[in-house]
């Protein structure tokens, strides 16, 4: 239940030299990444994928403990998991210090896998539509453009476009001068 950068000292029990007082022999603690385990205080966590189908119908999964004990974790039918959602299970953590018997939580976050596109032929996706509640129905005016979806690959983030170089090139220029245009400010 010790925590990275904790320190163990045995007083007094340094080199002992005949004539002098012995010093002190401290150890640091270094915490080591693990694999699958992250700790938090005296909580751990641990990233789990489901599939879409266990996050909405319940889920059963296997977990192997630090301790090599193995759990049996599951979730109920109807209790839907979401995407980034954390469960726990109680005193499953690390030991809390100079308690051996009390310890922390197992905090699970599920990462939820969705189908691939495509997975349902295109005549049963209204079945399965048929166990999801109403979808809003939404009006278009004369104003309004319709215009569908497309798949996004960020290319230097959200909102900007990759760099290209200028407008013109350089060789275009012969006396060598820019002009540059500037925003007006208030």
């Amino acid at each position: 239940g010790m925590k990275d950068g904790q320190k163990i000292t045995f007083h007094e029990e340094g080199d002992q030299v005949p004539g002098l007082e012995p010093g002190d022999i401290i150890i640091v603690l270094d915490q080591k990444e693990h694999p699958v385990f992250r700790r938090s205080g005296d909580d751990l966590i641990v990233k789990r994928e489901i599939s879409l189908a266990d996050a909405l119908c319940g889920c059963r999964q296997v977990i192997r403990t630090l301790d090599n004990r193995t759990l049996l974790i599951s979730s109920q039918p109807g209790d839907v998991i979401r995407p980034g959602d954390f469960k726990c299970v109680p005193n499953e953590g690390m030991p809390v210090y100079r308690s051996p018997f009390q310890k922390g939580k197992l905090i699970l976050q599920f990462q939820v896998k969705f189908p691939e596109p495509g997975w349902l032929p295109t005549d049963r996706l209204r079945q399965l539509q048929a166990f999801f509640p109403p979808q809003e129905e939404v009006m278009a005016t004369e104003e309004t453009e319709e215009v569908e979806l497309s798949d996004y690959t960020s290319q230097g983030g959200p909102g900007r476009r990759p760099y290209t170089g200028e407008a013109y090139h350089e060789d275009d220029i012969e006396d060598g001068s820019r002009q540059h245009v500037q925003c007006q400010t208030s």
